[in-house]
């Protein structure tokens, strides 16, 4: 393999660049009109503009993007995370052009992307599923009989997208009837598919993921999990490993049950089983995703091993190492920094006009001090990789961090970071899904009084 493209942008174009760089591998990096002063695009090989600011008429053109790649004579593609990393038609096309997808076959991104066939797939796989609808769920008066069978509350999901956009929590009859056209119109809107299902919510739980891998000789292994239960409207922003007040023998079985999961499919390449956890350690599934997730750095801190490095090596045809040679040792925590007024979570787009990082960390990033954060794209950052002997160490080393880090031009999610790593909440590691939210109400009811 000598020469890729990215198909992404920012930070984990940058990442990706980087292993390219120490295996000699060359990179063709596109963009958009808007990120073309990015630092992802004069560190690549190559770069080229792909198209205007909106993601459609740039980063989501499929066929815009091979033609480029096969005028550069590139080899593979690399999609990253988000935008086209997890659709199954680009991935069927780059393999259709002659060139390698960095990622699993288009097959399986199909089945894992849809997520009643998902559910399906792991109930014959024996990995244990929330409760929940087997079929979608068409009408409302569907979704009312069904929720009514399961219990409240229950999480409306929409079957071919994820994250905070694609699911929405429902205390009863009457919420369950509010939402039940939004989510579908919204699912129709951002994934091009409206069909949802419903699964029972379960209570005080944790978000846990395996990170796993497959080549193309038939191994799969894991590299131990992750605990991403730091979440705002769904969506993650602290991510760390090992998973805090988790017994060892409930990690094992969890890492068997992704390991089995994946070969239910037959995985290739680097994906993520997602698991939630109850208080009694029982798990169950929750969603396969078929790329290399955000939080990458996590695993890679603790194992000590390149996770693109992989990536490339098993589309290049390599043999992964054996379980037994793949370690954990310390403890890693990554916090994503968002441009983001951390009161209501909403955009703050503009010139960075000041960054002062603290010490002791890993800084994976997508702009440099003088870049813009524009309103077109996910509004994250930075991520800040923090690692220590154990959880302690990391931990103070966190709020040591924290307290030096300044971000002048935007609203950022620092302030936020800076009091809750310090909060008995997050240090006691005993959270779950709901603690950022929880703790941000209880701070403000603290603050009246």
């Amino acid at each position: 393999m000598n020469k890729i493209l990215i198909a992404n942008r920012g930070e984990i174009a940058r990442r990706i660049i980087r292993t390219c760089n120490r295996l000699g591998i060359e990179t063709v990096a596109i963009h958009s009109e808007a990120d073309g002063d990015l630092p992802y695009v004069s560190e690549a090989t190559e770069a080229v503009l792909i198209g205007p600011n909106p993601v459609v008429q740039s980063y989501l053109q499929m066929d815009k993007i091979i033609e480029e790649a096969k005028k550069r004579n590139v080899d593979a593609i690399h999609p990253g995370y988000g935008l086209l990393s997890e659709n199954a038609q680009f991935a069927r096309k780059v393999a259709e052009a002659g060139m390698v997808f960095i990622g699993p076959d288009s097959a399986i991104i199909e089945k894992m992307g849809d997520k009643i066939e998902s559910r399906r797939t792991m109930i014959e796989a024996g990995v244990p599923v929330v409760p929940g609808t087997e079929d979608g769920t068409r009408t409302i008066e569907e979704a009312l009989e069904a929720a009514s069978g399961l219990g409240y509350p229950v999480m409306l999901k929409a079957s071919s997208g994820g994250g905070g956009i694609g699911m929405v929590r429902c205390e009863n009859e009457q919420a369950l009837s509010q939402q039940f056209a939004g989510v579908k119109s919204r699912a129709k809107a951002y994934f091009g598919d409206d069909v949802v299902f419903l699964e029972k919510f379960i209570a005080d739980a944790r978000h846990i993921e395996v990170q796993i891998f497959g080549d193309h000789h038939g191994n799969i292994v894991h590299l131990f999990e992750r605990n991403c239960s730091v979440q705002r409207r769904n969506q993650k922003v602290i991510e760390e490993s090992p998973s805090p007040h988790l017994p060892q023998d409930a990690r094992e079985r969890l890492c068997e049950a992704a390991v089995k999961a994946a070969k239910a499919v037959h995985y290739t390449n680097a994906g993520t089983v997602e698991f939630i956890v109850d208080q009694n350690n029982d798990f169950y599934f929750l969603e396969m995703n078929t790329r290399l997730q955000v939080e990458h750095p996590v695993t890679e801190e603790v194992t000590g091993w390149d996770l693109v490095e992989w990536q490339l090596k098993v589309a290049a045809g390599e043999t992964l190492p054996p379980q037994e040679t793949i370690q954990s040792k310390g403890h890693a925590i990554e916090y994503r920094i968002y441009a983001e007024d951390p009161k209501t979570f909403f955009p703050s787009p503009g010139k960075l006009e000041k960054i002062e990082w603290g010490r002791d960390a890993r800084i994976e990033s997508g702009y440099e001090q003088g870049n813009t954060v524009t309103p077109f794209y996910d509004p994250m950052i930075s991520k800040i990789i923090i690692k220590g002997g154990d959880r302690i160490e990391a931990l103070t080393k966190s709020q040591n961090f924290f307290n030096h880090a300044t971000i002048v031009g935007v609203k950022t999610n620092i302030p936020l970071f800076k009091d809750f790593v310090e909060s008995q909440d997050f240090v006691s590691g005993e959270y779950a899904t709901a603690v950022l939210p929880q703790w941000m109400e209880k701070t403000k009811e603290e603050k009246r009084v």
